[in-house]
């Protein structure tokens, strides 16, 4: 089987209880911890105050300047929130797919971390209801094959809807 467990690659975007995280957890597959990302991400706007604020900058720059300069510069740590949370997502998401090809080869692992309308949209529900009767590897496996196949199967008309596309394509 795979060099990770079932459980390990869904701890990177999931928490114990099965909910879908934010910022995906690396740190399972050898990457950095989510916590350690969320606290790099809220301390940019004190680490930005603390700059930009202290004695020395303040009296250079004065107030107004200050404040506007403290404007401007949070809306760069907003592209860089966005691009830390960007490249961790996509860093798990090429770390995980090889080995979640190896669990389920048809279950494609872009469509079931989408926000958006995908056949797999229920997928953290299911995922929920299973860990909630603490399963073993081999059942928890077995669970999700039957998740995924009732999932396919409430949602049949958007898998061919979208077969259809990719056809056209």
């Amino acid at each position: 089987m795979a060099q990770y467990s079932l459980k390990t690659i869904l701890s990177t975007f999931s928490d114990k209880s099965g909910k879908k995280l934010t910022v995906f957890n690396a740190l399972p597959m050898g990457g950095v911890s989510s916590r350690t990302i969320k606290l790099f991400i809220f301390s940019l706007p004190f680490v930005e105050y603390g700059i930009i604020f202290n004695p020395y900058v303040f009296h250079i720059l004065g107030l107004a300047t200050s404040i506007v300069t403290y404007i401007v510069f949070m809306s760069i740590i907003i592209f860089i929130i966005f691009f830390t949370i960007f490249k961790t997502r996509k860093n798990v998401i090429t770390k995980v797919s090889p080995f979640w090809k190896e669990y389920f080869k048809d279950v494609k692992l872009e469509l079931l971390l989408s926000s958006g309308i995908t056949p797999y949209n229920n997928f953290f529900q299911y995922y929920s209801k299973i860990l909630e009767k603490n399963p073993s590897e081999e059942k928890l496996y077995s669970e999700l094959l039957l998740a995924f196949k009732e999932m396919e199967e409430e949602n049949k008309d958007l898998i061919l809807a979208m077969n259809r596309d990719n056809k056209n394509i």
